[in-house]
């Protein structure tokens, strides 16, 4: 059996199980860390039988705009993915399907938490108008709660959880993920506080 179709059936099987818990959207990475190979990415998204309700797209990675097309095609919803430090945000905004994504995912990976707010201003400078597009903002490692809070000022959706840190704002490590979100929303809210605009947070 091809490596694929392998990939394809544990998709469904994940993607039912999730849905059968929970009325949530569910969305999957699709990123080079996965399958190297553009071409492939592409093919199994093709070789898909039960579909996510989006999927992320890092836009500097090569074949971003195929894979994109790829999931639009499918109906998919299309997370574009944009880093710092990387040629991301340029590509995005040359690109004749960024008007089509879902949302932007801006993220920090400045992991210093005296450079990580700076980083994600250059970021956002970088993405400009977005192609009009919503932007998720969020950082990691050290940046994670600078940016988090920086998020609420600006009034931008962001997230947090295991994957971005295993520490709470105080140092402390976090028992679980749902103790990194109800920090989160605090932090973000407080933000707000001295913010403008519309904005919401997003675990």
């Amino acid at each position: 059996m091809r490596a694929g179709h392998v990939v394809a059936r544990v998709l469904a099987a994940t993607l039912r199980a999730i849905r059968a818990r929970v009325p949530v959207p569910v969305g999957v990475a699709t990123g080079a860390w996965a399958e190297p190979d553009p071409a492939a990415r592409v093919e199994r998204v093709r070789s898909w039988t039960v579909l996510p309700d989006h999927a992320s797209v890092d836009w500097h990675e090569p074949g971003a705009d195929e894979l994109a097309g790829a999931l639009l095609e499918r109906g998919v919803a299309v997370e574009a993915g944009v880093r710092s430090g990387t040629d991301g945000a340029a590509r995005f905004a040359r690109s004749p399907l960024a008007p089509r994504v879902l949302r932007v995912l801006a993220e920090v990976t400045d992991p210093d938490a005296a450079t990580a707010e700076e980083t994600a201003r250059a970021l956002l400078s970088a993405l400009g108008a977005a192609h009009g597009r919503p932007v998720l903002l969020h950082g990691e490692e050290g940046g994670a709660w600078p940016v988090l809070r920086l998020a609420g000022r600006l009034g931008l959706a962001t997230r947090i959880g295991l994957e971005d840190t295993l520490l709470l704002p105080d140092g402390r490590r976090a028992a679980s993920n749902a103790e990194l979100v109800t920090a989160a929303l605090a932090l973000w809210r407080a933000g707000r506080q001295g913010g403008s605009g519309a904005g919401r947070a997003a675990s």
